[in-house]
């Protein structure tokens, strides 16, 4: 503002003497500075200079209405080449201040140094309670440069600012000049989904979403000091609800990173001389930005509704089909006994002698066949003796067998082997060995499902506390949130796991309770048909399914890197228990402990994380690994076809050098089990390739 003669008037007031007063400096050199205040108008550039004995202030003033946001920006750019005494801007507004140098220094990783010269800030709007209001900011230029130092000022209005529903907005952004845009949640509205698109993958930049609060965090080293933010290379997308802002609006924040790293970009080399600024070029990204509604409450309530409803109807369907299977057999039944009722002679004759001796003939030629019949049982019984009895069990019980009949080396050798002879062993013995199987995996799934939840909480807690959504890994534009769950949708996909796995329990429990009430009642064809049926197995895959549907729900509270593991451990336990059921089915006596199986799944679960962790690029860890599966894979072979008559000791050398010099050398002879054989080289054969 000039004087009466038009010379420049010195204003001192309070805030500014405070700040003059903390300048460094000598005393005299506080008492010669002079300030000068300009009234300054919008869109007009101000091409200036100021050293250190003149401060210049520039004067703003525009009209604020309640219904109506304007967004004001103050872009400059110095022209001299100060970097040892840039030029400070400081905005003074009414419930804020924004202050900044340039050249703009940013820090990097590792403290790289980046400098800007030409730099550009959106000012935050304060609200106001009056229908219409004259508001006034004003933009001090100060340095301490001993010689002049050249800027350019201007501010100008944002056109756009307030971002409208549905509608695109396209915009450049750099790390110096970063944008910011308000939204306003309409009415019935109370989920939105903010999408940022780009065509190019980098300069990598951040997407924040904020309160109405003064000041706004825009810049690289302070935007994730507030709210949600994520890094982007094409796309982004945040989901916002309405009740986590009380003013019913928020800020979406743009802000284009000095370093590619965060999204996983390369990394400048490093400055030849310490503290050297490092030269970006041009890391100009331009951006489009929409708001629309997300799903709406009422979706949330039908998807769940349909994702159990189409799940119960597989219970539906069981009952169904086990109240249909029910009826038939009752009708079966009925139609039996009534042909019974029909072959029965049920009219007397008139010569009696003569129907009490086609009685007497029938009743003894029923007698005779029952015995001999009875007597194809015992011998069919004595024929298959079980073996590795309990020890409750008499051996007066069962008649001794030769050797031949019952010796495993001899039995499981034989050139051509049938179920019956791999099905000897008690019921009893191998009923309680594949009942360990359930007992086991129910105890590793308590242990390991308590860490894993207590966990994931401590993730998702740290991701509604921080704002930090990079630590999830998410498909934004498909996450819906509930509650405090950043995507409710992914784990209510994995509850088909649990409701499966359920029923399939429960099928096996009637299929269970069926099987003991027909051996209590000496069903023949529970007692004498078939390969024993043992159920352990068979809970232990349900127990399984079950698992991996709850670990998998905690891996979608969070997927990151460090947490992929749950969900798929129990996918090998899954993998691993159908593998040992369909053995099974063909060798009842010959599979493995429960002990021994989960060992093997915890040694492969134990190289797949190993792999993740340590094979990327790794070619000795790959050599290694490599050795112990072809390895692994020949002894598996082995197991399966000597039918586990073998031995692995010291002596395997000498052995298998006996074999090749006898069956190779001196004579061409082929292998015992052909169709064994073949088989296995086929599995070792995909092995090795994958």
């Amino acid at each position: 503002m000039l004087g009466p003669q038009g010379a420049p008037r010195l204003l001192l007031p309070p805030p500014l003497l405070l700040l003059l007063l903390l300048l460094p400096g000598s005393e005299a050199a506080a008492g010669k500075k002079t300030v000068v205040q300009k009234e300054a108008d919008f869109d007009k550039p101000y091409t200036d200079a100021v050293n250190g004995e003149l401060l210049n202030i520039y004067a703003f003033n525009h009209t604020v209405t309640r219904n109506a946001t304007e967004g004001v920006r103050v872009s400059v750019n110095v022209l001299s080449e100060l970097k040892e005494t840039p030029v400070l801007f400081v905005v003074r507004q009414k419930e804020a201040v924004v202050s900044f140098q340039v050249p703009l220094i940013l820090r990097g990783l590792y403290q790289r140094k980046y400098l800007y010269q030409d730099v550009s800030r959106t000012l935050c709007q304060p609200q106001t309670k009056s229908e219409v209001e004259m508001q006034f900011f004003y933009v001090d230029v100060s340095t301490l440069s001993v010689s002049n130092a050249s800027y350019q000022l201007q501010v100008t209005r944002v056109d756009n600012f307030v971002l409208r529903t549905n509608e695109h907005f396209t915009f450049n952004a750099t790390a110096a000049q970063p944008q910011y845009f308000k939204y306003e949640f309409p009415e019935g509205v109370d989920f939105v989904i903010v999408k940022v698109t780009s065509a190019m993958a980098f300069p990598c930049s951040v997407i924040s979403i904020q309160d109405i609060l003064c000041p706004v965090y825009d810049l690289d080293n302070n935007v994730a000091f507030i709210g949600m933010y994520q890094t982007m290379t094409k796309k982004a997308a945040i989901t916002v609800q309405k009740k986590d802002f009380p003013s019913h609006s928020f800020y979406v924040v743009v802000v284009v990173k000095t370093e590619d790293q965060a999204c996983g970009g390369p990394l400048h080399y490093y400055p030849f001389t310490k503290d050297e600024p490092v030269d970006q070029g041009n890391r100009q990204k331009t951006l489009d930005v929409v708001v629309s509604p997300a799903v709406t409450s009422q979706a949330y309530v039908s998807g769940m509704l349909f994702c159990l409803g189409v799940f119960l109807s597989f219970y539906v369907l069981t009952v169904l089909i086990a109240c249909w299977e029910n009826w038939r057999q009752q009708k079966k039944k009925k139609q039996l006994g009534l042909l019974a009722a029909i072959e029965t002679p049920s009219t007397e004759t008139d010569n009696g002698s003569t129907a009490s001796t086609e009685n007497v003939t029938d009743s003894l030629l029923s007698t005779e066949a029952s015995y001999s019949y009875t007597d194809r049982s015992l011998e069919n019984m004595a024929g298959r003796p079980r073996l590795d009895s309990l020890s409750s069990v008499e051996e007066d019980d069962y008649d001794t067998l030769a050797d031949i009949d019952s010796d495993k080396n001899v039995i499981r050798t034989k050139q051509y082997l049938y179920v019956a002879d791999l099905a000897r062993k008690d019921k009893r013995v191998l009923r309680k060995k594949y009942q360990i199987y359930f007992w086991n995996i129910a105890t590793i799934a308590v242990f390991y499902a308590l860490p894993v939840i207590q966990l994931v909480i401590t993730y998702q807690t740290v991701v509604n506390v921080t704002g930090n959504q990079d630590i999830c890994y998410y498909n934004f534009l498909c996450a819906h949130p509930l509650g405090n769950l950043s995507a409710f949708n992914n784990i209510l996909s994995n509850m088909g796991y649990i409701l499966l796995g359920l029923l399939f329990l429960l099928i096996i429990l009637q299929r269970e309770i069926n099987y003991n009430r027909a051996l209590m009642r000496n069903d023949l064809q529970a007692v004498e048909c078939g390969i024993p049926k043992h159920f352990g197995l068979f809970y232990a895959m349900g127990t399984a399914l079950m698992m991996e549907g709850l670990l998998s729900a905690c891996y979608h509270v969070c997927p990151n890197y460090t947490n992929f593991q749950f969900d798929t451990s129990f996918m090998y336990m899954i993998a691993g228990l159908c593998m040992l059921k369909l053995y099974q089915k063909r060798h009842p006596d010959i599979n493995a402990s429960a002990y021994s199986a989960y060992a093997c799944l915890a040694i492969v679960i134990f190289f797949s994380v190993v792999g993740v962790v340590f094979g990327k690029g790794n070619t000795a860890f790959w050599i290694v690994f490599s050795v112990i599966h072809i390895l692994s894979t020949l002894l598996l072979s082995t197991q399966l076809y000597y039918m586990g008559r073998w031995k692995l000791d010291s002596g395997i050398p000498r052995r298998i050098l006996h074999v090749l010099y006898t069956d190779c050398i001196r004579q061409c002879s082929g292998p015992m089990y052909v169709d064994r054989m073949v088989l296995l080289v086929m599995g070792n054969v995909i092995n090795w390739s994958l």
